[in-house]
């Protein structure tokens, strides 16, 4: 079916190929991705972007003895491919497959793992110094996005390498958008200077002339006066230099003809250097190309038309709920402001940003900033709604202790894509915050049942009466429950509330998969005749101590049922209220258990996790016995 593609198993197949036969490659590998991801979804549109970097690298290079580091993993899917995986591509990202991101227990040429952005220079660094110590020769490459070059790790990285002498490249993948639109003062920086048209012809008319022989040392000193001479933003260009890295670019990343000879020429340079390439995001696939917004992670689609499939769910997405409602409250209080990193239409943030343009800020790719901005924000007097997927918030841990609790600062937490999450697999689970964060003083975590509760949550939240407060909910749609328009009612701070009476076992749950146990105890009821004690817990910080009252005076076990991990969570808070005043109670957890879940679509990671309504109905009819 394809030519050349079919006849690559690792990178030692690309090494007699030429030119031209390499340009086919890249073409039949884009046609592969498109293919795989239109029935399977994945991150398609910035490994479309950097095929020919993958594909160039891998010719260059000697992987897996040199090592590549790919930032994120959103890039790497020909890179996969090429490295022994092509076959196993087609069940990219599903239950027993391969991982969409890069992943070190999978391949030899996979030198790190990557989920979170701005990790490669750090990583790429360690190797590199390790190898040092090892006295092995080998080459160490970072390719990073130009919207992870944004994040905090990936300047400290840049920082610590520029003072050493070790032989590091880091390619910068500018494809000017990294999930939304890229925003902060190095984006304007980076098109400053691809913008500089005039300084790009002549330098690439001294590289074609000199080449990497024995002026190279001149052709060093000549570039960064041609910077300084020809363009206006001399401090950006140099900023790489001043960093102690040596600049090359920029040149077009998609242009085989382009970036192979200069990988050659890098390659015999050592010490810490940046290759700047200029990409397209969604390259060779026009739908992609024209909407790199929506097709950074499309969902099925028809590979011919571009056309996407629509779910068919009645029910409004949480994110929906969280994006209006957030507007609403804004409308009515203008110390209301939204902050995300780098997810402002995955939030829904954007909905206000149309409002409340002045109000709305994203600020990249950085959330330890972002939590630290909005306390800021709140030092103030204004009303931060910070929003941040649970995964990316473990980056943010110390900022939310030591700038937002322990100075009583009122930070609404937003923790989008909370619990299991599919097929992005074990590093964006968000599982860990409840556990991560219910030690924390002066804080307040709450999640909702349903849509309707979400909503109130928000305006609760936004009372003087709440401390700072985490509000986690889930990707995707809620239960259908009415709630546009719906008035707004407080919930009193750490309060549960019963959805069923019953004796001899409770139930206690929090978030939405309280629904599945409120489907478990109808079918009790139906096929036992028996009502069970089961309680929506709203709040895992404070805990209402009154309801686990109730449930230790009603039952003799305890069932514990959340959406995160067992450990430190609610099962955690639970024990340990009963082994200090109810020892004779015994508590069972169902939840995540303590291990990373791999990917899987959500049903099938919770029937793996025990956490599905069945499970609840099966460990409810063994405690009576059937």
């Amino acid at each position: 079916m394809y030519s050349i593609l079919d006849k690559i198993d690792s990178p030692k197949d690309l090494k007699p190929l030429d030119l031209k036969q390499l340009e086919q490659l890249c073409k039949e590998l884009r046609e592969y991705i498109v293919e795989c991801c239109s029935h399977n979804p994945g991150h398609i549109g910035s490994s479309l972007g950097a095929v020919e970097i993958a594909v160039a690298l891998h010719k260059v290079l000697d992987t897996p003895k040199d090592k590549i580091v790919w930032d994120v993993g959103h890039q790497a899917y020909a890179h996969k491919i090429i490295t022994g995986r092509r076959l196993a591509f087609q069940h990219n990202r599903e239950k027993g497959g391969i991982s969409g991101f890069t992943k070190r227990s999978e391949s030899e040429y996979d030198s790190f793992g990557a989920g979170h952005a701005s990790t490669s220079i750090s990583a790429a660094l360690g190797l590199a110094v390790a190898d040092e110590l090892q006295g092995i020769d080998a080459c160490h490459v970072a390719v990073i996005g130009d919207g992870a070059m944004s994040g905090g790790l990936a300047f400290e990285g840049l920082n610590n390498a520029g003072s050493r002498k070790s032989n590091l490249l880091v390619i910068l993948n500018d494809n000017r958008i990294s999930i939304d639109l890229p925003v902060g003062a190095l984006h304007r920086h980076l098109m400053r200077i691809t913008s500089g048209a005039g300084y790009n012809r002549l330098k690439n008319s001294i590289w074609n002339r000199l080449g990497a022989g024995k002026f190279r040392e001149f052709l060093q000193a000549l570039t960064r006066s041609t910077k300084k001479f020809l363009l206006h933003n001399s401090q950006t260009v140099s900023m790489f230099d001043s960093l102690g890295f040596r600049y090359f670019g920029p040149i077009d990343g998609n242009d085989l003809g382009q970036v192979i000879p200069m990988l050659e020429r890098l390659k015999k340079i050592g010490g810490p250097k940046i290759l700047h390439l200029v990409t397209v995001k969604g390259k060779g696939y026009k739908p992609a190309e024209d909407n790199p917004e929506v097709w950074h992670a499309p969902g099925m689609f028809d590979p011919e038309t571009g056309e996407q499939s629509h779910s068919s769910a009645k029910a409004d997405k949480y994110q929906t709920v969280f994006g209006q409602t957030l507007t609403e409250l804004a409308a009515a209080d203008s110390r209301i402001v939204g902050i995300t990193p780098a997810m402002l239409r995955g939030s829904s943030l954007d909905i206000m940003k149309k409002a409340f343009p002045e109000r709305v800020f994203d600020v990249g790719i950085a959330e330890g900033h972002a939590v630290t901005f909005s306390a800021g924000l709140a030092a103030a007097g204004m009303l931060p709604f910070c929003n941040i997927y649970s995964t990316f918030m473990q980056r943010a841990w110390d900022n939310v202790v030591h700038d937002v609790a322990l100075q009583k600062l009122k930070v609404v937490l937003c923790l989008d894509r909370a619990g299991l999450v599919g097929e992005d697999g074990a590093t964006h689970q968000g599982v860990f915050d409840m556990a991560a964060f219910r030690s924390i003083p002066n804080l307040a975590i709450a999640s909702p049942l349903n849509e309707v509760q979400l909503r109130n949550l928000l305006y609760s939240a936004a009372q003087s009466d709440y401390p700072a407060t985490i509000i986690r909910y889930p990707r995707g749609c809620g239960e259908g429950t009415p709630w546009r328009g719906a008035p707004f009612e407080k919930i009193s701070l750490g309060k549960a509330v019963t959805l069923n009476e019953g004796s001899q076992l409770a139930i206690l749950s929090i978030g939405p998969i309280g629904n599945l146990c409120t489907k478990a105890v109808r079918q009790v009821r139906q096929r036992l005749g028996k009502d069970i004690l089961h309680i929506d817990m709203r709040f895992l910080k404070p805990i209402d101590t009154e309801a686990l009252e109730k449930a230790c005076a009603a039952a003799s076990v305890i069932i514990t049922v959340e959406d995160g991990t067992v450990m430190g969570g609610l099962h955690g808070a639970v024990s340990e209220y009963t082994s200090l005043h109810h020892p004779d109670i015994k508590v069972e957890a169902i939840g995540v258990p303590d291990r990373f879940i791999e990917q899987a679509s959500v049903a099938e990671q919770y029937a793996e996790c025990g956490m599905g309504w069945e499970n609840i109905l099966e460990k409810v009819q063994e405690f009576f016995g059937n």
